[in-house]
C-alpha cells in the first residue's frame, strides 16, 4: 500500500528483459515493495547505490513501460504509523491515459488526460486519482478526459512538469470508488444495502 506521495526521482540505469535497475538515494531491502511510476514492483537485487526490480509479463502489458527511462517516480510501501497525506494507493495500474492538453493558469498547470471508458467510470469530481504514482485531485470530469490542477510544489517534487502532450501515463483509480463500481455492476448485486454494508467496514 502506498500514499501517492513521491519519495524520490530515481535514475534508470538499465531496463533489459524483465529487470529494471535504478539509481537512488533510497535503498530498499530484497523483497521490499516499491512503486515505480505508480506500479508496485519487488526489489530483487540491491547494489552500491542502485537496486533492481522485476517486471512480470502482466505488469509490462498494463503499464506505459516506454517511460521507464531517464528519471522515474519511486515510493516505498507504507509502514504502520506513517502519515497518510495523499490517498490509499495499491500500486495496481488500472489503465493507461494520455495527456491531451496542458494549459498554464496563473501559478498552476492544468493537465487534461484522456482515459479509456473503464477508467472514466471511476472518475469523480474532487475525488482522487494516481497519475504515474502521484496522488492528485480530480478537478473536472468530462466525457472522455479529466482535468487536474498541478501546483508549484507538485511540479517541483515530481516529474509531471516535464510531461508533454501525447505522453502516456499510468492510471490508478481510487480504490473505494473502484470497489463500489465493481459491486454495483455485478449481475447479481444486491443494491445499496450491500454497498452500505461494505462502506461500514472501512
Amino acid at each position: 500500500m502506498f500514499t501517492g506521495l513521491i519519495r524520490e526521482k530515481a535514475s534508470v540505469v538499465s531496463f533489459a528483459g524483465n529487470t529494471l535497475t535504478l539509481k537512488a538515494s533510497y535503498c530498499p531491502r530484497i523483497g521490499d515493495s516499491i512503486a515505480v511510476n505508480g506500479a508496485c514492483l519487488t526489489a530483487v537485487h540491491v547494489g552500491q547505490g542502485t537496486f533492481s526490480v522485476e517486471l512480470s509479463p502482466e505488469t509490462r502489458a498494463h503499464i506505459a513501460h516506454e517511460n521507464l527511462t531517464g528519471l522515474v517516480h519511486i515510493e516505498p510501501a507504507m509502514q504502520v504509523g506513517d502519515r497518510l497525506d495523499g490517498h490509499f494507493v495499491q500500486g495496481h495500474v488500472d489503465a493507461i491515459g494520455q495527456i491531451s492538453r496542458l494549459e498554464h493558469n496563473g501559478n498552476a498547470l492544468e493537465m487534461f488526460i484522456s482515459l479509456p471508458e473503464q477508467a472514466m467510470v471511476c472518475m469523480i469530481p474532487k475525488g482522487s486519482v494516481a497519475i504515474d504514482g502521484v496522488s492528485l485531485t480530480i478537478n473536472d470530469v468530462m466525457e472522455e478526459e479529466i482535468r487536474l490542477t498541478l501546483i508549484p510544489l507538485t511540479l517541483q517534487d515530481t516529474l509531471l512538469g516535464t510531461y508533454r502532450v501525447g505522453r502516456r501515463v499510468n492510471i490508478e483509480t481510487d480504490m473505494l470508488v473502484r470497489s463500489l463500481h465493481h459491486m454495483l455492476s455485478r449481475k447479481k448485486q444486491k443494491g445499496w444495502e450491500e454497498v452500505e454494508h461494505w462502506m461500514r467496514l472501512y
